[in-house]
This record gives C-alpha cells, sequence and structure tokens, in this order.
C-alpha cells in the first residue's frame, strides 16, 4: 500500500484553460507518458486554488496548514501493464512556503517554487470574489467571481477531462519519471460569473510560454475542491 504523503483540503480551484499545439509540450513530457488530448484538443491549465488544514507525512507543520497554490499544468496518460493512468505534469506549482516546495522537490522532482503570494476571499451578497497573487520581476494575479451556485460535472465533458486526472508524472531524465498517486472524490463547480488574468507566462514560466500571453483562455471554471491525499509514488524507467 503506498504511503501517504500529503493530506489536505483543495478548495476554490481556478480553473483556465487554453488550447495549444501539442509540439510545445514534448520537450517536458515525463518518461514512458504520451499527451492526453481532448477531443483532438492539447490543453494547457492555469490552475489557482488553496491548501488548507495541511498535513506533510502526518504533521501539521507550523505556518504550513493554510496557504495558495498557482500552477500551471498538462495532461498525459501512462500504460501501466495495460492499465491506462490518466495524469498531469507540472511546468511549475507556485507557493510562498519553502518546506512544501523542499519536500515536494527532493522527493518527486517535483517543479515548486517558493514566491511571495497574496490570496483574498470576500463574499457580499451571494457573490463570492476570490483573489490569487504572486510576484516574480511584477505582482501576477488571477480574480474570480463567483457564487455557490452547483453544478454536478457532466461525463465527458471538458470540465470531467480537466479535473479527473488522478496521478502525477514528473520528468527526472529522458529515462526515468516518477509517478504518484492524487486520491479525492469527484467535484462539482460554481456558477461563474467574471473572472480576469494578469500574468506574463514568459517571467513566470519561461520563454516556450510566453505565447499564452497573447490568448485567451477556451474556458474557465471554477471547481469547488475537497480533501485531498498524495501517495507516495515511484520511479519508471527504461
Amino acid at each position: 500500500m503506498a504511503t501517504t504523503l500529503l493530506k489536505a483540503s483543495w478548495n476554490n480551484l481556478f480553473m483556465a484553460n487554453y488550447v495549444i499545439d501539442p509540439k510545445v509540450l514534448l520537450p517536458y513530457l515525463p518518461y514512458g507518458t504520451e499527451l492526453d488530448l481532448f477531443e483532438g484538443k492539447c490543453y494547457v491549465s492555469l490552475v489557482g486554488f488553496m491548501f488548507l488544514d495541511t498535513k506533510l507525512i502526518g504533521i501539521k507543520f507550523p505556518f504550513h496548514t493554510n496557504f495558495e497554490e498557482v500552477n500551471l499544468r498538462f495532461y498525459v496518460k501512462y500504460s501501466d501493464n495495460g492499465t491506462i493512468k490518466r495524469g498531469v505534469v507540472f511546468i511549475k506549482e507556485i507557493v510562498s512556503k519553502h518546506m512544501l516546495a523542499l519536500i515536494a522537490n527532493t522527493l518527486y522532482n517535483e517543479k515548486y517554487e517558493r514566491m511571495p503570494m497574496k490570496e483574498s476571499l470576500t463574499e457580499e451578497d451571494g457573490v463570492v470574489s476570490v483573489s490569487y497573487e504572486w510576484f516574480k520581476e511584477e505582482w501576477h494575479s488571477i480574480n474570480v467571481e463567483f457564487t455557490k451556485e452547483l453544478t454536478a460535472i457532466a461525463a465527458e465533458s471538458e470540465e470531467e477531462f480537466i479535473t479527473e486526472h488522478y496521478w502525477g508524472y514528473n520528468k527526472v531524465n529522458e529515462n526515468v519519471s516518477t509517478e504518484y498517486g492524487v486520491e479525492h472524490p469527484r467535484w462539482s463547480v460554481y456558477k461563474l460569473l467574471n473572472h480576469s488574468i494578469k500574468v506574463d507566462f514568459g517571467k513566470v514560466y519561461g520563454a516556450d510560454f510566453e505565447f499564452l500571453n497573447d490568448l485567451q483562455p477556451d474556458s474557465v471554471f471554477v471547481a469547488d475542491g475537497s480533501k485531498v491525499v498524495i501517495k507516495k509514488g515511484k520511479k519508471i524507467s527504461s
């Protein structure tokens, strides 16, 4: 049985999804995986959310229980002795906590980077406003307004494709990757009212993703989130 590395709640997951040329992602593809497409389209997602009640290796570390994360990710699949596992690969995960970045990068070859961050949440007249901000050369932000009216995610929908990936994969080198499990119940989505994205993708994620500055997301939604368990994984190698 896989060891539990982390337990937490993920709340108010803002997901902005861009259709891009798959060739952009090939250098980032972990060994043994292939790109997972939805209706023939290749997606990257800009995701912002809150970690709440976080336990690392079963311990609540001071100042590391509640914090924000913003990441850029894409979608892959891996055939494990004929069983298809659908997972995500992170270009970069931004947090404000040094310890989380150190543990994740050391154990999983994750792409965490610590940056100054701010989060705000207000609710007035049934409208929830959430913003996630982070600093790299300048302040970047994502902002969203929604109501708490929930809708179940439909089967075979784009929202299902984006949210229903239960594995994480990381590239170690051309012949080695790592895999870990992510467990959570099926999410629902809130009724979206407004959103804004003020991000210089080149400054934050590198020159390969600067072109996102000129694109509008093909879809945006906010998932409610849930308790999440991250399981210690394994190496995949040739």
